[in-house]
């Protein structure tokens, strides 16, 4: 079957949903295992797997700073457990587990001590590989405030060029590069990213793997509005210098940061370009902290935010079909195929979402899904649901079906056939993020 979802509830009363109750779930990881092969017993089995190379990709965007980020920021490291548990049964060639969090992730402190234990117990008793892999090419030393060069060298990578197909191909001004994305330097964005030009870095895993099974976390997101399935492929590519998030400027200047025009904040925002020139070097700060400063005093709203975190950021969702599309018909050799060239499903977290200032500071959603499916625009418009945030007023989803097919008539819900329509008696209301709440909650 093409284009479907499969929703499971862990949960027994849709009203009773209890964040401590569902966060112990976590832990029960037979429970979780269980659920997965439910789900995913008509797709994945052992002629779909075996003898194939399986790239899982997590949703590992940072460590854990606090005790919920424990529970509603990142993939859960059992539930990444249970499906290796589900698919080494089926005798996969090797098994690659990988993401690219934010740069100054400490891939240290991301990951417990148990899932590596676990890890290479699961790895000796099926005598298959498992790869671990973090696959940024640079970190962000935050101690330094500096980029050390090459953690993965640039032979582990494809430099995909979109071309003209880009998304963002629509919105790329010939006379000045407008892009940008917080902390980088936009000049060596403008280099990547130009008329007819628009390229990403991938990394090999993707082009090398048969099946990706994608593991997002879903969640409220500053500048997208929702980031599930379609954003979390968004962490094949390893490095950010290739992936704009905005276009400095109020929107009366060709820019997204902010609606309209305000001198302060375009001074803030040149301010910021000067300080991300300077990364790594002491002055790096002062200048940041200036920026910062001039933006405060422009006197900013909820919509205000410095580094367009609104809904009317038009870049990012751009950016993240790009991914998707490189996702669904890259080919090693750089180009797009006419067709789609992997099997590519999505394992959605959605036990505990993540809402309010997401998606690097979200609070708890106690959601209680898990859900199955090849198609990542309806799954997440269908989170979307979930959350009571309106996917007409998401310019992610609103989009993603020019790639993807729109087929609810195959949604299932504990193994039944349902319509989208009563999934209402299921949402819970997400708070959005701060530059969204008041567009998502008017009439």
């Amino acid at each position: 079957m093409d284009n479907f979802l499969y929703l499971k509830t862990l949960f027994t009363n849709p009203g009773n949903r209890n964040i401590d109750r569902l966060s112990e779930l976590y832990a029960n990881r037979a429970l979780l295992k269980s659920a997965i092969e439910e789900l995913t017993g008509g797709v994945i089995h052992s002629e779909s797997v075996f003898n194939k190379h399986i790239l899982v990709k997590p949703n590992w965007v940072n460590h854990v700073r606090s005790q919920t980020d424990s529970i509603c920021l990142t993939t859960n490291h059992n539930l990444i457990l249970a499906l290796i548990e589900v698919l080494l049964p089926l005798k996969p060639s090797k098994i690659t587990v990988g993401d690219a969090p934010i740069q100054g992730c400490n891939w240290g402190k991301l990951h417990p001590a148990f899932f590596y234990e676990e890890i290479n117990t699961l790895a000796k008793s099926f005598k298959t590989d498992i790869l671990v892999r973090d696959f940024r090419r640079v970190v962000f030393d935050t101690a330094k405030n500096n980029l050390s060069v090459e953690q993965n060298p640039l032979s582990d990578y494809i430099i995909f060029d979109v071309g003209k197909k880009s998304f963002l191909e629509p919105i790329t001004r010939s006379d000045k590069n407008l892009f940008r994305v917080s902390q980088y330097d936009h000049e060596r964005l403008a280099e990547v990213h130009r008329p007819g030009v628009h390229k990403y870095c991938i990394s090999k895993a993707l082009f090398e793997a048969d099946m990706v099974i994608s593991m997002p976390k879903v969640k409220t997101h500053e500048k997208a509005g929702i980031t599930a399935a379609l954003k979390n492929l968004v962490g094949v590519n390893g490095d950010k210098d290739y992936l704009p998030h905005h276009r400095t400027g109020g929107t009366s200047r060709g820019g997204d940061s902010y609606p309209g025009n305000n001198m302060l904040r375009n001074f803030a925002e040149h301010l910021l370009d000067i300080a991300n020139k300077k990364i790594g070097k002491p002055s790096f700060r002062y200048w940041q902290k200036l920026a910062i400063e001039i933006w405060r005093l422009s006197s900013p709203g909820k919509v205000d935010q410095l580094g367009a975190a609104w809904h009317g950021n038009d870049t990012t969702w751009r950016m993240v079909l790009d991914l998707n599309r490189i996702a669904i018909f890259g080919m090693q050799n750089g180009q797009l195929a006419e067709s789609p060239q992997r099997q590519l499903f999505s394992l959605c977290d959605g036990i505990i979402g993540g809402q309010g200032n997401g998606p690097l500071f979200p609070e708890p959603l106690p959601l209680g899904f898990l859900s199955f499916s090849d198609n990542a625009a309806m799954n997440d418009y269908i989170f979307a649901l979930l959350m009571k945030l309106n996917p007409e007023k998401l310019p992610l989803l609103k989009n993603a079906f020019t790639l993807y097919t729109a087929n609810f008539d195959n949604l299932f819900l504990n193994g039944k056939r349902i319509k989208s329509e009563l999934l209402a008696d299921y949402s819970v209301p997400a708070l959005p993020p701060p530059g969204w709440e008041d567009y998502l909650n008017e009439g």
